[in-house]
């Protein structure tokens, strides 16, 4: 079939800093809501500490009914969670958690980069679960850049960071609880790359550095784009230092139910989900 998907529109990232942390809200902002079943996604940096900072600045913090994959472009995280998994994951490596039927966690930065200070650059992405996996046991799955396939494009133009579902036989990382394809997108030259994805899948295209052209439209770094479900194609063109996060799967079409850390499908599980928390049950 090979039909280009229509780009319906292309939306800014928010200024939302958190403390000192530089970030920018791409998703929900007042211009785009979740896009079934992405929840949120938002970019940390890129900025540069100084030597003895205080670090990220996210303490012990609850969630349920959802997956979070955090990116770190540049800089680190140091993981732990009440599951009692724990990790540093370096700049290059990713970070999946499945929070299911609840999880406490933290991300603060390492010992190494408190004291030394340098480039960071991170993104979370907040992933829905379907309400049959909403109170599965937690998970959780850090990767550094070593760990992660990678495709490469003809004559070392670009690279495909493969965290989750496939390309051209090449399969990713993690291997989902659901049908979500993930990747970044590293271009070293300007090319053009052809993504083929399925008609019925939603589209998740964030430019996270440089300048590219989606289905030969302009979009900017730090720039959502929003697609029709038109066709089962997407036409990537980047130029050197570019960097796109890719994301493909089908909507669940269930209600949503959203209260911070929490994303269920009705007001009653959210109200159970903050008697659980405060009971200790996470």
């Amino acid at each position: 079939m090979n039909r280009k998907r229509t780009v319906i529109n292309v939306f800014p990232a928010m200024r939302k800093d958190i403390g000192d942390l530089t970030t920018y809200r791409a998703l929900p902002t007042q211009w785009v809501g979740m896009q079934d079943p992405f929840l949120f996604l938002n970019h940390h940096g890129p900025q540069v500490y100084a030597p003895h900072n205080r670090g990220l600045p996210f303490g012990p913090h609850p969630h349920r009914g959802f997956e979070t994959v955090t990116f770190i472009l540049d800089g680190d995280i140091a993981h732990r969670d009440s599951a009692g998994h724990e990790s540093v994951i370096d700049a290059g490596g990713i970070q999946w958690m499945t929070a299911g039927r609840g999880l406490v966690h933290s991300e603060h930065s390492s010992q190494r980069f408190m004291r030394e200070g340098g480039p960071l650059e991170i993104l979370q992405l907040w992933l829905n679960l379907p309400a049959r996996l909403k109170m599965t046991e937690p998970r959780y799955i850090g990767l550094q850049k070593e760990q992660i396939p990678i495709a490469e494009m003809p004559d070392g133009a670009a690279q495909l960071q493969l965290i989750a579902g496939q390309w051209n036989g090449t399969a990713g990382a993690v291997r989902p609880l659901t049908d979500v394809s993930v990747m970044l997108l590293h271009f070293a030259a300007p090319c053009s790359i052809s993504m083929a994805i399925p008609s019925e899948h939603a589209v998740f295209l964030y430019v996270v550095r440089g300048n590219t052209e989606i289905n030969k439209r302009p979009v900017e770094a730090r720039r959502l784009a929003q697609f029709a479900s038109d066709g089962d194609s997407v036409d990537i063109a980047g130029t050197p230092g570019s960097v796109v996060l890719l994301c493909h799967a089908p909507p669940y079409n269930e209600p949503i139910a959203a209260h911070g850390p929490f994303v269920m499908n009705t007001e009653q599980e959210i109200r159970q989900a903050i008697l659980d928390y405060q009971a200790g049950k996470f």
